[in-house]
């Protein structure tokens, strides 16, 4: 058995009128969600990244891009469940998944652990989730959007 290591990043501007999913979460009081070919979940999208490039299968462009309607508003966890068939049929197993989500917006402590609930039965295996601002620094900090970065451990 041998260990893989990925990274993955994804970034999503705010966007008016559309619902905020992030770490695999709906947070209906936000007043934009975030802009994408999907739900816009930053994390998940991530994570999925992150996971991909462990396997060495590619990114998320690759795997579900825009030229792929069917993947047009799925929801991030969607993404995640799929992304962890497509490791498991190529050999490999999820060993944890990290995910740093960096924005102003929304608060993730108070459903910290919901989210780490959800993204970890989608993946099966733990996911954990940080969340950090940029004091008011970059795109983050002027309130245009929101930025995660995720690490994969995968075996084969």
């Amino acid at each position: 058995m041998s260990l893989r290591i990925g990274v993955g990043t994804d970034v999503h501007a705010y966007a008016a009128g559309v619902p905020m999913w992030l770490a695999g979460l709906l947070f209906p009081d936000e007043p934009a969600g975030l802009a994408g070919h999907s739900d816009g979940d930053a994390a998940a999208h991530a994570a999925c990244d992150a996971l991909l490039s462990a396997a060495g299968l590619g990114d998320l462009g690759s795997n579900y891009g825009t030229d792929q309607p069917e993947w047009a508003d799925a929801n991030g966890v969607a993404f995640l469940t799929e992304t962890a068939a497509r490791l498991a049929a190529a050999g490999f197993a999820v060993v944890n998944v990290s995910i740093q989500v960096i924005g102003e917006r929304p608060r993730l402590a108070g459903r910290r652990a919901e989210a780490e609930a959800v993204l970890s039965a989608a993946v099966g295996a733990p996911v954990t989730v940080a969340g950090t601002t940029t004091d008011g620094l970059g795109l983050t900090g002027r309130g245009e959007g929101v930025a995660a970065i995720a690490v994969a451990l995968v075996s084969d």
